[in-house]
């Protein structure tokens, strides 16, 4: 968003009509799947385990989209990068502390996933997993698995379902995207297009979830009874513990050390926006109000208009915990543990691969299902196992993410001098609160067009 641009109301004013989201009823469906392949796994486990197919059937939608999401995404978000550098201070400071927090978020997901192991004991490997084949073809020298990323062709990257292939050539369009500078425009704007008509290709594919959960879960509970069902519940109270850490620990000590704001302070006032996120389950429906709240804050225009956007494409935290400890959940259920060397580059695959999806229902899934293909081939099927409890962990995803924008914003703005400290603390003490009617900041003493924060 340009700097010099006012953020449109994202939300409707009061009292008008609600428009009624069809996913909430996708998500009531998988719920209900859920409940329903417990009920058929516990009363029949024969007949369950023969339902694996549905989840398999699933999961291989989930892969097929795989390469387009990966090279869309990456390609436009190293144009996102590069336009937030040309800004000069402020976009650098930003992709800096992103990839900081983003480490941080990475080492406590690892952390708590190799306390937890979540997945010891379920063994699902000869009853649930249908990959092996592919891993045991033979091992390869580090010098093939070199060669092997280049494809044989520009498009076959994108055709042969070979994900680091993809990846390669996803950071050569974008750094060639990047170089050609202004002209490049009409190029970004048409993957920016085609990115929105895959995603409505995922978005359709996302309604065959509550076949594929009750399918992966009937087949699961019926292999490992009331064993599976712990497995799941550990892996999710661990994810929101670890969320619930990061956002009070992590990011409260941050905030305070460079804010001097109470995290906890922060979060009641953008309030109104996590109601928003928990209804929707994506952080994309609150970005025009917090773009709005945080220059109402305080926070310079100039400063909230690269830190957000970018935040939201690049500073994925919740994303990053998740994609830690489903990975975990899934290599231990199947008795095949990662070393610590395979978490680390498994999970530096996936965090480059989730930038730009951001707030789109299954992307998460497919950045998850394309870690693994491109790493352990064999363990792919196993992300079934938490097709089911995948709307519960993307909302706590969501809050995550959306806690660790607005933070970033306070301390970009602190960084630079483009914080009004006084007037924060006056906000966020309910002396001058968010018009919540015109969601623009229409204070004649700190003026749109000429806001000049005092010093922090």
């Amino acid at each position: 968003m340009p700097s010099g641009t006012h953020p449109t109301p994202a939300s409707p004013a009061p009292g008008a009509p609600a428009r009624r989201d069809p996913v909430r009823y996708l998500y009531l469906a998988v719920l209900a799947a859920v409940v329903l392949g417990v009920v058929v796994g516990l009363a029949a486990p024969d007949f369950a385990t023969d339902l694996k197919p549905l989840g398999t059937g699933f999961v291989n939608l989930i892969k097929m989209m795989i390469s387009p999401i990966i090279f869309l995404t990456v390609t436009l978000g190293i144009g996102s990068v590069a336009r937030a550098a040309k800004v000069g201070k402020v976009g650098l400071l930003a992709i800096g502390y992103f990839l900081v927090m983003s480490t941080f978020a990475l080492a406590i997901g690892l952390a708590v996933g190799n306390v937890l192991h979540p997945g010891d004991g379920l063994h699902l490997t000869s009853a649930q997993t249908g990959a092996a084949h592919k891993a045991a073809s033979g091992g390869e020298n580090t010098t093939d698995f070199l060669l092997g990323i280049i494809p044989t062709t520009l498009p076959s990257a994108l055709t042969e379902g070979q994900v680091l292939q993809t990846l390669l050539v996803a950071l050569l369009a974008g750094f060639a995207l990047q170089s050609i500078g202004p002209a490049g425009e009409p190029i970004r704007g048409a993957l920016e297009l085609v990115q929105r008509w895959v995603f409505r290709i995922l978005a359709m594919i996302m309604w065959a979830a509550p076949v594929g959960a009750f399918g992966a879960m009937a087949a699961v509970v019926g292999a490992t009874g009331w064993s599976a069902l712990r497995g799941l519940l550990v892996i999710m109270l661990g994810f929101y513990v670890t969320c619930a850490l990061f956002v009070f620990v992590v990011l409260g000590a941050v905030l305070w050390l460079t804010a001097r704001i109470s995290i906890l302070s922060l979060l009641r006032y953008l309030g109104r926006e996590f109601l928003l996120i928990l209804s929707t389950s994506s952080s994309e429906s609150a970005l025009p109000r917090l773009i709005a709240k945080m220059e109402h804050l305080g926070v310079s225009r100039p400063v909230v208009g690269i830190t957000v956007p970018t935040g939201y494409s690049f500073n994925l935290d919740g994303t990053a915990i998740y994609l830690t400890m489903a990975t975990l959940f899934i290599a231990s259920a199947q008795d095949k543990p990662l070393s610590l060397a395979s978490q680390l580059s498994l999970l530096l695959f996936m965090i480059i691969a989730s930038k730009g999806a951001a707030g789109v229902s299954g992307a998460g899934l497919a950045t998850l299902a394309g870690g693994l293909q491109s790493h352990r081939p064999e363990l792919v099927d196993g992300v079934g196992f938490i097709v089911g409890i995948d709307r519960f962990m993307s909302e706590a995803r969501a809050l995550t993410n959306f806690a660790g924008n607005a933070v970033a914003t306070v301390v970009i703005g602190s960084w630079t001098k483009e914080f009004d400290t006084e007037r924060a603390r006056s906000v966020l003490s309910g002396a001058e609160p968010f018009n919540e009617i015109t969601q623009i900041d229409t204070d004649e003493n700190r003026p749109l067009e000429d806001a000049t924060p005092a010093p922090a």
